[in-house]
């Protein structure tokens, strides 16, 4: 086959699994709590709690010296000197301990916090290196992106600063309570009213917290896909004139968000409000300063008792404020917890216990294949086909007939649900994944390059590779010149100072392709993103990289592999013919109107 065959067809679109239904969901499996992510760190957290326990009970010592500085001051038989400088140096004591305390808990969250944000995006990392390759093609990046970065980081404010936020907001009122009861039980319980009724609005306030939390995410995400949808198509948006439609679905989603926010803000803003009032020190002060005037005046207490009960009240309900946002902050990372524990529940590419090696050849046979994506729907079915080392197959066909389903599945991108498909002898599904990816390499339409220097990107087909490697294969892929010519040559960076067209980074990817060296070759129309410039070189790079491989090509333009050593046709899921361009063309079927219908098309 010729590099002329291998031309660009700038025609149709690939069939892809976004064509059919989608993969079956993995089995319902309890999601563990929010407890089970934080095991790791869950004794420094731990010990951080009870050093903000300690360092709230410190924070309320000296409101309490205060009080019993007056009292000692006041007291009918004159002066306790001694009581009143015990008060004093109490309270420098426990400013300096809550100082201390106040640190270390600070400390060992956030330690706490970094080393859980490690583990996890490194779990994250090695699951998602485990999933079937397919599986990422049905689920965008901005999905993963949320789960391995923002809900990840949504956890640090809960692990570094809710916890003892609201360790504090418990335990600093209830270290002014108990001391405030040794005082007068009655003007302690008054002093309660604001709490309890700040307490009710502030329920009123979070009820449906999670059901408005997971809508909250829910429309945010509506929000970013339609963001992400915008930003990946622009190119395309913009060459038909389809702006102001493409503006629409993102000002849709907005709108939508919009107008859940202002629901849900006006349905609350009664019931915080009125929690907001109660719970203020104004109101926790006007209540002790009018209840204690009242006991005063009655002869029920002392003057001096009303003291620690205008110094301690507004301590009461103060610090419950604080719970509202660390209720939001539980919520949401309850909520990130479930979506990290979604994804880290996403069945993994199952690895055979004794891998076995493939043969050295590289010789493809697919027999009886089958292969549904929701276990109901046949995409795949009866599929017999042999690939022989040193020949192109060509797989043909209406769009959504199966083609890039069935080239993907001899990289393992899923496994098939009937059949085998093994390469050199050996079923794929007993071979290490590193073993299969060394046998088999892929060009598909699309180039990935990754954020890295150029000689990295071609070097991951073989990390191992030297620099003569690298350039060797830049050389036959005939994109040396080009990379020579960045600012930093080789250590320029794709995306920074490497800036490459869709042709340049195609032949970059066959680069990569060729350095990997493998003897299977996977090939989906890898021309028809390369600009007219470098067609003709990617061509003559694809030309390269056929030589001595087993090589299966996606094709939608028939023209392109005209030349091929066999040509597949498949309908439905299904072979409907197999040959050479000639015997398909004698057979007058489905490969000979395609023909009829493409060189109609190329004629006007």
């Amino acid at each position: 086959m010729t590099g002329a065959a291998l031309a660009d067809p700038r025609e149709g679109t690939p069939d892809s699994p976004s064509d059919v239904l989608v993969p079956p969901e993995a089995p319902a499996v309890k999601a563990p709590g929010l407890g089970d992510l934080l095991a790791p760190v869950r004794g420094r957290l731990t010990a951080a709690v009870a050093a903000q326990a300690f360092a709230a009970v410190c924070s309320m010592i000296p409101f309490i010296a205060v009080a019993e500085l007056a009292r000692a001051l006041l007291a009918s038989g004159g002066p306790d000197e001694g009581r009143a400088w015990a008060a004093a140096w109490t309270a420098v004591a426990a400013l300096v301990a809550r100082l201390v305390l106040y640190a270390t808990a600070g400390v060992l969250t956030h330690h706490a916090d970094a080393d859980l944000q490690l583990g996890l995006r490194r779990r994250i990392a090695r699951h998602l290196g485990r999933l079937p390759l397919g599986w990422f093609t049905e689920n965008s990046s901005g999905e993963v992106k949320k789960a391995a970065g923002d809900n990840i980081s949504t956890l640090h404010h809960l692990v570094a600063h809710t916890a003892l936020e609201v360790t504090a907001a418990i335990v600093a009122p209830l270290t002014a309570l108990v001391y405030l009861l040794t005082v007068d039980w009655r003007l302690t319980l008054v002093a309660l009213l604001p709490l309890l009724l700040g307490g009710y609005f502030f329920k009123q306030a979070m009820s449906g917290g999670e059901e408005v939390t997971a809508r909250f995410f829910g429309a945010m995400g509506g929000v970013n896909a339609a963001v992400v949808e915008l930003v990946h198509g622009i190119t395309v948006i913009k060459a038909y004139g389809r702006t102001s439609r493409a503006h629409r679905a993102y000002d849709a989603a907005a709108d939508s968000f919009t107008v859940f926010f202002r629901d849900w803000i006006m349905s609350t803003t009664r019931a915080s409000t009125s929690a907001a009032l109660a719970l203020s020190g104004p109101a926790a002060l006007l209540v002790a300063t009018a209840t204690g005037t009242l006991f005063v005046t009655q002869g029920w207490a002392d003057a001096l008792d009303l003291v620690p009960f205008v110094l301690l009240g507004p301590a009461l309900t103060g610090s419950v404020m604080g719970l509202a946002q660390s209720g939001h902050a539980v919520q949401g990372g309850l909520q990130s917890a479930r979506e990290i524990h979604a994804l880290l529940a996403a069945p993994a590419l199952p690895e055979a216990s004794e891998p076995t090696p493939p043969g050295p050849e590289g010789r493809v046979e697919l027999a009886g294949v089958g292969f549904s994506y929701d276990g109901a729907t046949d995409v795949l079915s009866g599929i017999d086909l042999t690939l022989r080392p040193g020949t192109v197959t060509a797989l043909v066909g209406a769009s959504g007939s199966g083609k890039s389903t069935l080239a993907r599945l001899v990289p393992r991108f899923w496994d098939t649900t009937a059949g085998t498909v093994r390469i050199g002898g050996t079923d794929v599904r007993d071979i290490a994944p590193a073993d299969l990816y060394r046998q088999v390499s892929f060009v598909f339409q699309e180039p990935h390059l990754l954020r890295t220097s150029v000689r990295d990107n071609i070097r991951l087909g073989s990390p191992e590779a030297d620099d003569t490697a690298v350039e060797r294969a830049a050389r036959a892929a005939h994109i040396h010149e080009r990379i020579t010519a960045l600012p930093r040559g080789y250590d320029s960076v794709v995306g920074e100072d490497a800036m490459l067209s869709g042709g340049e980074a195609q032949r970059l990817s066959v680069a990569r392709a060729l350095l990997a060296d493998a003897p299977v070759l996977v090939l989906d129309e890898a021309t028809s993103f390369a600009d007219p410039e470098s067609e003709a070189a990617v061509q003559r790079a694809l030309s390269t990289l056929v030589a001595g491989r087993t090589l299966l090509v996606i094709a939608h333009r028939l023209a392109t592999v005209r030349d091929a050593d066999h040509i597949v046709v498949l309908d439905g899921g299904r072979i409907a013919e197999q040959g050479t361009h000639t015997e398909l063309l004698a057979l007058d079927g489905h490969y000979a109107r395609m023909w009829a219908l493409q060189q109609k098309g190329t004629a006007r």
